[in-house]
């Protein structure tokens, strides 16, 4: 294969210079379906398996943690809203990460693809991949309290490494994977519902906690900021589409109406399986249980009680290929920004996938997995998520004032996004005034750090002279090239 250096050092794949010199292009190959498996996807992941537990611990009854849930699905709905109208007033990849950038400039821009890239999305798939490493291994360690650490890390390493490789050789396959996974989700779900109406008709169900279901309610607003931590930890992923808008087919339209069908019906199954809980398990067993659908399948499934880890593991492993497959597209395109080395936005000249991209994503969240706790790095991502979150919701409310007569296709109430950034102050400040911990020190400290690599690598350009070099050698060894956006 033909190739001539440029003056930045990046190499050009003959061929592709010409008109506008343009690149390769990423391949648009998601239709509506693949796009509400994709939101779906994501969102199904460990923490309908294992937050159910901490939502009840922190409100303190049964009633209250199913409100919890509700709220946290009509959140994510309304959240989900904000960003369509953001994404017909800004059609580009990158999620957050663009619409900061296009809204108020580059500093606040790299300081949010700062958090995402280095702990957002590498922490989401090392707490996901450590839980789908703990599920896979439980049938392999009968009578065992806890599978050995060193095995549940090799394991959850593997994971990632795998999927690391499936994303780079063709974002069809990666498709593909998610949409059986998201089936299969979809349908462990639906086992837990049903199996829940199968003891209600039966008479075996603890209708108790319907009697005293809002009974011993915690007043304290710390403990009800960090019980929507937990939940919402279930819905992170119903923002993922917006990250891969330039792969998406006819993405205005599909865009909206792959929300409006994923998000309900996650919700949906997401109260409908937390009820299914609490028909089976006391309030007790629920908060003594470290996995509460492996307990809930011990009591209700019998024999057939293998089929839960088996379904959790595969349901996180999804969860784990949906990040990864939306993830890496921030990485591209703040790399393509020129908010991240510029090797980073480059694609495959053959598999036209975000090869260096994905390969980075990978090596964060590998660091991440080794010294990794899973409700640590859930505390972590969750605040550090809903500070991006409410800066993006501003943006759109920065936009209605300023670009006011802007055309758009898709439209939200003011209020909604006014009412998505007050929540998202709450959730900020009112964990940290009420309940303080460590995570959010570490959390502080790590968003200071990134004003300091700000002004050092991006506003005053000092970069080592290797880079270049070195970029052009890696070019050349993964075989890929610079690229243009899709339009």
């Amino acid at each position: 294969m033909e190739r001539r250096k440029e003056r930045n050092g990046s190499v050009q794949v003959a061929g592709q210079e010409g008109s506008g010199a343009r690149g390769p292009l990423l391949r648009r190959e998601m239709g509506l379906w693949s796009s509400v498996s994709l939101v779906a996807g994501c969102m199904i992941g460990s923490g309908i398996f294992m937050s159910p537990q901490g939502v009840l611990v922190y409100t303190g009854s049964p009633g209250a943690s199913l409100v919890i849930w509700a709220l946290c699905g009509l959140l994510a709905m309304l959240g989900a809203l904000c960003y369509a109208e953001l994404s017909a007033l800004v059609p580009e990849s990158g999620g957050e990460y663009v619409y900061i950038l296009r809204t108020f400039g580059s500093l606040p821009a790299f300081l949010d693809v700062y958090i995402f890239v280095l702990v957002g999305r590498p922490a989401s798939m090392a707490a996901i991949s450590l839980s789908f490493a703990e599920y896979a291994l439980a049938p392999f360690y009968p009578g065992c309290p806890s599978v050995p650490q060193a095995v549940v890390k090799s394991v959850a390493v593997s994971c990632i490494l795998l999927l690391m490789l499936v994303n780079f050789w063709s974002s069809r396959l990666a498709t593909m994977l998610t949409n059986v996974c998201t089936a299969a989700k979809v349908f462990s779900l639906l086992i837990i519902v049903v199996g829940g109406v199968v003891v209600l008709v039966q008479g075996h169900a603890r209708t108790e906690f319907l009697l005293s279901a809002f009974h011993n309610t915690t007043q304290q607003a710390g403990r009800i900021g960090m019980a929507f931590y937990q939940g919402l930890w279930s819905f992170e992923g119903w923002n993922s589409i917006n990250y891969m808008l330039e792969e998406l087919r006819n993405p205005q339209q599909n865009l909206v109406c792959a929300l409006m069908i994923a998000i309900p019906l996650v919700t949906s199954l997401y109260v409908l399986v937390n009820i299914s809980y609490l028909l089976v398990l006391s309030s007790s067993e629920i908060l003594s249980s470290d996995a509460v659908a492996v307990s809930w399948g011990n009591q209700v499934l019998g024999s057939w009680a293998w089929m839960v880890p088996l379904a959790v593991a595969l349901s996180t492993f999804g969860s784990v290929n949906g990040i990864f497959f939306s993830g890496s597209c921030v990485c591209y395109v703040a790399a393509r920004e020129g908010h991240l080395p510029g090797f980073l936005s480059m694609v495959h000249v053959r598999r036209l996938t975000p090869a260096p991209a994905l390969m980075f994503t990978m090596a964060v969240a590998l660091v991440l997995v080794i010294p990794g706790n899973f409700s640590i790095l859930v505390n972590l991502m969750s605040f550090l998520s809903w500070i991006t979150y409410g800066t993006t919701f501003s943006c759109l409310l920065y936009m209605r004032i300023k670009l006011k007569n802007l055309p758009r296709t898709y439209k939200v109430p003011t209020f909604i996004p006014v009412i998505m950034l007050l929540a998202s102050l709450c959730l900020v400040l009112v964990p940290i005034i009420d309940n303080p911990q460590m995570e959010f020190l570490y959390a502080f400290l790590f968003l200071l750090s990134g004003f300091l690599v700000y002004f050092l690598f991006i506003y005053f350009q000092c970069q080592p002279r290797c880079l270049q070099m070195a970029t052009l050698h890696l070019q050349l060894l993964l075989e890929v090239a610079p690229t243009t956006k899709n339009h």
